[in-house]
């Protein structure tokens, strides 16, 4: 249950972001047939931002492959792409993916 009540968790900070700036949040879900999936995509209107959540303190590489994949799939559409996590550091995992805290200001 930590990973679902984590990414709850990052959906309500998520919105509650957008909505503060004057923002109506589009976020949607994404997965491919295949079963790749990224756990938020927010509509920016000129843009898809990809946002895979995890629960652990140790993001890696490896936790970057659903954003990967998104961008592979739409190209220039696909806005930097981030891994929301539960540690404490900002670090880039992949090419053009970055590992974002959610405690990060």
């Amino acid at each position: 249950m930590a990973g679902a009540i984590f990414e709850t968790a990052v959906l309500a900070e998520l919105v509650k972001a957008l909505r503060g700036r004057g923002i109506d949040p589009e976020v949607y879900f994404w997965r491919t047939s295949a079963g790749t999936e990224v756990g938020f995509v927010v509509d920016t209107g000129s843009a898809l931002v990809p946002i895979e959540v995890k629960a652990s303190a140790t993001p890696r590489p490896a936790m970057a492959a659903g954003v990967a994949a998104f961008r592979d799939l739409l190209g220039a559409r696909a806005a930097p792409r981030y891994v929301v996590h539960a540690g404490d550091i900002c670090l880039p995992l992949t090419p053009g993916v970055t590992g974002l805290p959610l405690a990060d200001p």
